[in-house]
């Protein structure tokens, strides 16, 4: 692969990197918001059930950002593999292997993810303590 098709080859997987961080950004926003505006709701409605509600967003949006996350590892990887100057990477391919539980799991439990989805969910049980609900 010559000079040219090799660069734009790589500006494509890095514009596929950008959205996946991208991605991960607006699920950690979604998430704080959705469990707040729960929060909000239980707090107004004089129902603090609905506060283990709150669980639902906080914890599929937990899980979708380590997908996207896993996602952006293999991508990044693929970059990796075409960069190599006796790269086999076909010209222009966005191919990359199937991202296997295992490979979610590790993504979905890096520190950064259990720092911010942890925390919520953390804030959420101790809420739940304090306020004795349940």
């Amino acid at each position: 692969m010559n000079a040219q098709p090799k660069e734009k080859h790589l500006e494509l997987i890095q514009g596929v990197i950008t959205r996946m961080a991208n991605n991960g950004f607006l699920l950690k926003g979604w998430s704080v918001t959705l469990v707040a505006a729960v929060l909000a709701l239980s707090a107004d409605a004089d129902n603090t059930d609905l506060v283990w509600i709150a669980f639902l967003p906080a914890v599929l949006f937990w899980g979708l950002d380590g997908y996207f996350l896993a996602q952006e590892r293999l991508f990044r990887k693929l970059y990796e593999a075409v960069i190599l100057p006796d790269s086999e990477v076909p010209a222009y391919s966005l191919k990359v292997p199937r991202c296997p539980i295992g490979c979610w799991a590790r993504s979905s439990f890096s520190w950064t993810l259990v720092f911010f989805h942890g925390g919520l969910v953390l804030a959420l049980l101790l809420l739940i303590q304090v306020v004795g609900i349940g």
